[in-house]
């Protein structure tokens, strides 16, 4: 069960509760929203999306849909006013736009949460500044900058845009100078961070939820693997050694703690040869490696999401069986088929009309006897 911890000055922002039958606005129309909507549902909430594209997989299943670009002031006032409390479902959006929304209505997390996740910098020095580890790295500013950070962090190293990169995009793999200057030329120039690659065990990530009144639930620790660097199936539990299972969710609920955040926080980390527990990046939002929770667990993440923004006590995130959850890659999802005849297989399709390399069009869960 959720674990209670109120931090030294109380939690900030709006403290109002959204009971059932409120509205829920969700900023962003991907599956992970869809999802969102789907659980609030279930609880008894309307959801109205915000999104630039019209039919998108939330406004498929929403009771609203405002159609408007991010920065539009005057859909932003009005989507306000027709809501309970405004959330985000992915992090490339305007802070700004978040600036008015929260003047309006409480926005959970913060957009300072928003802020820092959005910052590969920001999140860095966040990161270090709790006193938890991650691979050495060095910010990049300039041209200049690039031959005497490669040369503090080492090589072979990753050069990552701060800003806008997921799913492998945004960022090269470099070992020397002049490949890396190679890369920032082709990143645009921007300001980046150049991070030491780490020779890991495994990838792992731990989903925690901090409600408005600080308690504190955190998943179970999950093993990840990627392909062609996007998730490609997540692990439940994931198969590390029990110390450094524990040393994961324990780092998680410290960064939901410092960033004072309501809602939910995925840490992504590597778990290195030698055992120690290395953070990679953050997300204050539901997470691809958690939607195994939705079958494998008493409350899932969508629920977990749910009751955290609007308020409510947070539910029991305890595992009730093993999982492995698949994504269904791109053309991957043409064995839809095979998949909702295949016994125990729990088949989510995201409802996107077309079907592109990388994009992600649903997932697949298999549970396990629990061990």
């Amino acid at each position: 069960m959720a674990e209670r911890i109120v931090p030294a000055g109380g939690t900030k922002g709006s403290t109002r509760i959204v009971p059932p039958g409120g509205t829920i606005g969700i900023v962003g129309g991907g599956q992970l929203g869809r999802m969102t909507a789907l659980a609030a549902a279930r609880l008894g909430y309307r959801c109205h999306v915000f999104c630039p594209e019209p039919a998108n997989p939330t406004s498929l299943v929403a009771a609203a849909a405002t159609v408007a670009a991010y920065d539009d002031q005057p859909a932003l006032e009005a989507f306000a006013s027709a809501v309970d409390v405004v959330t985000f479902e992915f992090e490339n959006l305007p802070r700004p736009s978040f600036d008015v929304l929260e003047r309006l209505v409480p926005v959970r997390p913060r957009p300072a949460v928003l802020e820092t996740s959005q910052d590969r910098e920001q999140e860095k020095f966040l990161v270090v500044g709790q006193g938890i580890a991650t691979a050495p790295f060095a910010v990049v500013r300039t041209a200049d900058d690039v031959e005497p950070a490669l040369a503090r962090v080492g090589v072979p190293a990753v050069l990552k845009t701060a800003r806008l990169g997921y799913d492998g995009k945004g960022q090269a793999m470099v070992r020397t100078p002049g490949e890396a200057l190679e890369a920032f030329a082709r990143l645009g120039g921007v300001r980046c961070v150049v991070e030491r690659f780490v020779d890991f065990a495994c990838e792992v990530s731990v989903i925690v939820a901090r409600g408005l009144d600080g308690a504190i639930a955190p998943y179970d620790t999950v093993e990840n693997r990627h392909k062609h660097h996007i998730l490609a199936t997540t692990t439940a539990p994931a198969r590390i050694g029990a110390a450094s299972a524990r040393e994961a969710q324990a780092i998680a609920r410290r960064l939901a703690e410092a960033l004072d955040l309501v809602g939910l926080l995925a840490v992504e980390m590597f778990v290195a040869r030698d055992g120690r527990v290395l953070v990679n990046e953050l997300a204050p939002r539901p997470h691809n490696s958690a939607h195994w929770t939705i079958e494998a667990c008493v409350t899932s993440q969508f629920e977990q999401f749910v009751r955290a923004v609007c308020g409510l006590p947070l539910g029991d995130p305890s595992r009730r069986f093993d999982a492995v959850m698949t994504n269904l890659i791109g053309h991957d999802v043409d064995a839809w088929p095979a998949l909702i005849a295949e016994p125990g297989a729990h088949l989510h399709l995201y409802g996107k009309t077309e079907t592109r390399p990388g994009r992600k069009m649903g997932h697949v869960t298999r549970l396990y006897p629990r061990t």
